[in-house]
């Protein structure tokens, strides 16, 4: 059954141009033009991913991120006219797993929809991955380039083992920090740089135009493993 979608979003047009467009790729698609109803919709009609606009006349949309991650799951992409960093971070904190400004292109939208909902997909667990040349086994922690051993340190395992865990999906420099380093490095962006570019260099065939380990400006990383951008 192909997937169904919920589009949360106040502005008419919005949702009939998200409508026709997501239909003509396959998708189910249902409408919400508020924040109670997108929240009533996405508990009532489990849709297995919500595109949302922060922009609702009823209500923040951060508070509706919140709202149906205390009973859902399902992959959040963002698609706002809010381009401030601070906006974009609150979300992804606040869970959603992707964020795209207004106004979009639609290809670069889809291949987004494609990568949240091949995440959530049943399929082969996040131990074993592909980075073009680069082949991944987390839990034996072996990665290999052309059969040939690449050796990464331990803290370099550990930040790739926390982009592994949620593939195609952004996430924020707090979210990484805490992860690897612990709550007292939060804030040290400077710790990250480093170690994206030592995987970068270890792991990418062009480190410098990287194709996997993707950089959201002012945001985090994203590890990539489809073909979609």
């Amino acid at each position: 059954m192909n997937a169904h979608l919920l589009v949360i979003d106040d502005e008419p047009q919005i949702r009939r141009f998200l409508g026709i467009s997501l239909t003509a790729n396959g998708y189910r698609v249902s409408e919400a033009d508020g924040a109670t109803s997108g929240i009533t919709a996405a508990r009532d009609l489990k849709p297995d991913l919500v595109v949302l606009d922060l922009g609702l006349p009823d209500g923040d949309g951060q508070d509706v991120i919140s709202a149906i991650r205390s009973f859902s799951d399902c992959p959040i992409l963002i698609l706002s006219v809010r381009a401030d960093e601070f906006d974009k971070v609150e979300a992804l904190d606040r869970g959603a797993n992707d964020y795209m400004v207004k106004p979009f292109g639609i290809a670069e939208l889809m291949a987004r929809l494609r990568a949240l909902l091949r995440s959530r997909s049943p399929g082969p667990s996040n131990d074993s991955l592909s980075l073009g040349p680069v082949s991944l086994s987390m839990t034996r922690r072996v990665i290999r380039r052309d059969g040939e051993e690449i050796h990464l340190s331990k803290r370099e395992w550990d930040l790739l083992a926390c982009l592994a865990a949620a593939p195609d999906h952004v996430l924020t420099h707090r979210h990484l920090l805490r992860s690897v380093w612990g709550p007292a490095h939060v804030e040290d962006t400077a710790y990250l740089r480093v170690y994206i570019g030592q995987l970068r260099q270890k792991l990418e065939e062009d480190p410098a135009n990287p194709r996997f380990l993707l950089t959201e400006p002012g945001i985090g990383y994203r590890l990539k493993t489809g073909d979609e951008a």
